[in-house]
């Protein structure tokens, strides 16, 4: 007899307490034992929402109203209790901060089988398997906040891993993680689903990683509809300008197949990953590459250092390191940073690259003397007249929130400054609509979505206009459409003279942008030079924990269409943007 769907939306809306749209409005999908699903959507369509409904959280811990029903392995969720369904149901939540609780690694994810009161060996051995499936069973005695965001990111994992539910929830698992954590959370999951009595569904933003693993995709509107539900081949591949129209993540890979066919190459079926996209351009005959009108390849202006920019620092390091409790992190790293460059730091998880922006942006204590930024001493400024020369985005948005509204978040730094109330109001009303949040001024910051939760946390940093803007993950959470919008505005206004410093996982985001980039490992910095130079060497950054960018492992060494081999970015192939208006 056919059991029937492990997992059974229909037609679900959730409305938050205070808020008068229910975001998602009407969902409805089926998730078969085995299925990986991949739900995607814009910002705000209400993934995470949806998320939280799978396992209960909606409506019994999350005061909001569902409408609609969900049904996992036969059980409602909105009559089932939460301990029941934690059985069926195992959670990865966006933050990872969410779910840690206790002080080892090993307690934490032996914390969920111990309170289904099973016996002590199982429970230990359950752990055990959980740790060693992401690679933390080393560390098992360390307490969770020494680990990095990454760090956490795969106790979290483990924790859900540990419950041995049939169906696991991930909501955006690898947001931050390193390529080669990336790597081995994907593998770790491919083994889980690979029995066959098990389901994922699972919210991300990187299909460079998650599209190889995924069965299914299921795609929201803006409005939290169902828009699409079907195979990779039937959604993915099938409805890519479609989807790219509406503001959802595609693969780096398809991307760029897009603006090749607007330029007049024929690439069928639209290649999803760098393997599948070098063998359909290798494919492709010479009367579709001569039509691309293909440039010979140079190095990109975004990986070249503008020859406009000021060499006088305007931030200088000498000499940082930096502590966190009784444990150094950064070992003496000397930096120079001039006035109107575009930085990326980038390396594994734990290296210290948060560490090292927040030091440069005065959030973290540092030593007299070895920090400063547009010529005062860190150590010895406050908070408050640091803020006029640096802002700084954290990797969490929440972690800098204070005001009870969207508004009053963005006023709360102006009025510190002592400007008119009218200039106060142009300028955050002026952020408000740049960063599409101007509908959300009068609701708190805690109710937006993820990526809306994002585009505040970089406004409040923006409206200040300092000369210095360190972010930490920028897109983390954002969908395509409002991902480029900020890099774009980050763009402007480094062209005008801002300079940025971005610490990112995503290689191609560094390829896109950054002038420079600086490589950290285990606290000091291992290389510092022109991005296309760090790209040069695939062996150095696979030791650093890193990766190739998708369009370099793509082209690099093209035997049909040289002229392609040295493109590294979206933004130097033929073609219009996809969707894009002649």
């Amino acid at each position: 007899m056919d059991p029937g769907p492990l997992l059974r939306v229909r037609e679900l809306g959730i409305r938050y307490e205070g808020t008068d749209a229910a975001t998602p409005a009407a969902a409805s999908f089926e998730v078969a034992r085995g299925e990986v699903v991949l739900l995607l959507g814009p910002s705000g369509a209400g993934k995470s929402t949806l998320a939280l409904a799978l396992n209960g959280l909606i409506p019994h811990a999350v005061p909001a109203t569902l409408t609609g029903a969900v049904a996992v392995d036969g059980l409602d969720t909105a009559t089932t209790p939460v301990a029941i369904l934690s059985t069926r149901v195992g959670m990865v939540f966006q933050d990872p901060d969410a779910q840690l609780v206790t002080g080892t690694l090993l307690d934490e994810v032996a914390f969920g089988p111990e309170n289904l009161r099973m016996p002590v060996d199982q429970v230990l051995t359950r752990a055990e398997t959980a740790l060693r499936r992401v690679g933390l069973w080393e560390r098992r005695q360390e307490n969770p906040d020494h680990l990095s965001g990454g760090g956490r990111q795969r106790l979290a994992i483990a924790c859900a891993l540990a419950m041995d539910a049939p169906l696991l929830v991930l909501d955006e698992p690898t947001a931050n993680l390193d390529p080669q954590g990336i790597e081995e959370v994907y593998a770790a999951l491919a083994d889980l689903v690979a029995t066959g009595d098990r389901a994922i569904v699972l919210v991300e933003h990187n299909l460079d990683a998650a599209v190889g693993l995924t069965d299914r995709v299921v795609v929201l509107d803006h409005d939290g509809r169902t828009y699409a539900d079907g195979t990779v081949d039937e959604v993915l591949r099938a409805r890519a300008d479609e989807l790219h129209a509406l503001g959802v993540w595609l693969p780096v890979s398809a991307l760029a197949a897009l603006r090749l066919r607007a330029a007049g190459w024929t690439l069928d079926p639209l290649p999803l990953d760098p393997a599948e996209l070098r063998a359909a351009v290798e494919a492709a005959d010479a009367a579709a590459h001569n039509s691309g009108r293909i440039a010979p390849a140079t190095v990109p202006e975004a990986a070249s250092t503008p020859s406009s920019l000021s060499y006088d620092p305007i931030i200088r390091v000498r000499g940082l390191r930096t502590r966190r409790g009784h444990a150094e992190i950064l070992h003496g790293i000397d930096l120079d940073i001039a006035a109107g460059e575009f930085i990326a730091i980038v390396g594994a998880n734990g290296t210290g690259k948060t560490t090292l922006l927040q030091s440069i942006a005065g959030v973290v204590p540092v030593p007299k003397g070895q920090v400063r930024v547009d010529g005062v001493d860190v150590a010895r400024t406050s908070l408050r007249a640091l803020s006029r020369r640096i802002g700084f985005v954290f990797q969490n948005p929440e972690h800098q929130f204070i005001a009870p509204t969207v508004y009053e978040e963005l006023a709360h730094g102006l009025r510190l400054q002592r400007l008119p109330e009218p200039e106060v109001r142009e300028r955050a009303s002026d952020v408000l609509r740049r960063f599409g949040l101007a509908d959300k001024a009068d609701v708190h910051p805690f109710l937006l979505s993820g990526g809306q939760k994002r585009r505040l946390s970089v406004g409040t940093a923006l409206v200040a206009g300092a000369p210095v803007l360190a972010l930490d993950e920028p897109t983390f959470g954002q969908d395509r459409a409002r991902a480029d919008e900020l890099m774009h505005l980050l763009q402007e206004l480094n062209t005008a003279g801002t300079t940025i410093i971005v610490v990112t996982h995503d290689m191609q985001l560094v390829a896109e942008y950054a002038h420079r980039t600086i490589v950290l490992g285990e606290g000091r910095v291992t290389m510092d030079a022109a991005t296309s130079d760090v790209f040069a060497s695939e062996a150095a950054l696979r030791a650093a924990g890193l990766r190739m960018p998708p369009l370099r492992r793509a082209f690099a060494g093209l035997q049909r269409h040289p002229p392609l081999a040295g493109v590294t970015r979206l933004a130097d192939l033929p073609g219009a943007e996809p969707g894009a208006t002649p």
